[in-house]
């Protein structure tokens, strides 16, 4: 089963002995893409054969992690090298394009999230990796941690009965670095679109991507309401109402004075139990899972916890060992629908 729906698939670098490495390539290898491209040569399932930046200095320090790998300028340059992945970590409005184009030109394509701005440019990433039978993922590694895996494989099981409610939260006390961000055009939202789409996503994956039959938001941006102003919001509340009456509850934001780097959580309660995912002291990386019974607690999983490059280490080991498209990328798709409902895009 794929990342798309459940856990890690542990297959051999190569589909079979003597078959050469995928050759991948890389758009965009700033901190996150620099740190994925590590993550996926240290598997030895691929071999990287070019990076490309809008800096050459980024690109010269990427290079120097994959000796033999050539420096490209453009999307275009990196496509003409032979290559069977590409993965993408550039600004979020050239996500889409950017896919669409490396899978019609034959490569699969791993994406730092959003995949699109809206569902809309989301889909046709999907359309096109489906009529090109090509591997698509997206770069959501919080399904990745130990102790979110753990939760999944218990509600799946229905240890947690019915589950009810669950609350997420993702705050952070700083705010994206790169002017784009705040730019609705160019981000296609601010913390909703930078973080709560990871809470979307958990949830939506850890119940088995029910249907969302209703869905309600309050955005901020500067305290006050955003109300149409052509703002990214810096504050979220939204509340998903799923068939049955069950209530997802998600709050995320920037900059907020909460006394600590940040607060992750992602929170399952069921009508015989419950589970958490909780950051450790305000940390972005370290992370106990619990569950529990009553007042009794049970600890899941705990740091540390190596998780930050398991979705793009499974999608290398993937590649290698052949796989094409997988239709459990429409869950994307579903994503970005929820994303375009908090947003009031239809």
């Amino acid at each position: 089963m794929s990342p798309l729906g459940s856990d890690v698939i542990e297959t051999a670098p190569n589909a079979a002995a003597g078959t050469r490495r995928p050759r991948v390539g890389f758009l965009g290898v700033g901190w996150i893409g620099r740190h994925r491209m590590q993550g996926m040569v240290d598997t030895g399932a691929i071999d990287v054969a070019a990076v490309a930046d809008a800096s050459p200095e980024t690109a010269a320090e990427a290079a120097e992690l994959a000796p033999g790998a050539r420096i490209a300028a453009t999307l275009d340059e990196l496509l003409e090298q032979d290559l069977d992945g590409l993965v993408i970590a550039t600004p979020s409005a050239l996500h889409a394009e950017q896919s669409i184009r490396a899978l019609s030109a034959g490569c699969a394509v791993f994406c730092q999230k959003p995949l699109g701005r809206t569902a809309t440019e989301a889909q046709a990433v999907v359309d096109a990796a489906r009529s090109a039978d090509r591997l698509l993922s997206v770069d959501f590694s919080y399904r990745f941690t130990e102790g979110m895996r753990r939760i999944r494989e218990i509600v799946d099981a229905g240890e947690l009965g019915r589950v009810f409610a669950v609350d997420l939260v993702f705050h952070n006390a700083y705010g994206p670095d790169k002017p784009w961000f705040y730019d609705p055009e160019l981000s296609g939202g601010g913390c909703v679109m930078d973080l709560g789409v990871h809470l979307v996503d958990l949830a939506l994956w850890t119940l088995g991507f029910p249907n969302v039959e209703d869905v309600s938001a309050r955005l901020f941006a500067g305290a006050e309401p955003l109300a149409g102003r052509p703002a990214c919001e810096d504050y979220a509340e939204a509340q998903l109402t799923l068939p049955g009456g069950a209530v997802v509850r998600l709050a995320c934001s920037w900059r907020l004075p909460a006394g600590c780097d940040a607060i992750i959580e992602a929170s399952f309660y069921g009508s015989e139990g419950g589970a958490a995912l909780k950051n450790v002291g305000g940390s972005f990386y370290d992370f106990t899972a619990e569950r529990y019974r009553g007042t009794a607690r049970e600890t899941l999983a705990g740091p540390p916890d190596e998780w930050g490059v398991r979705a793009a280490a499974d999608w290398a080991r993937r590649l290698a060992a052949g796989e094409r498209y997988d239709p459990q990328a429409e869950r994307l798709v579903e994503v970005a629908r929820v994303l375009d409902r908090i947003y009031g895009r239809g």
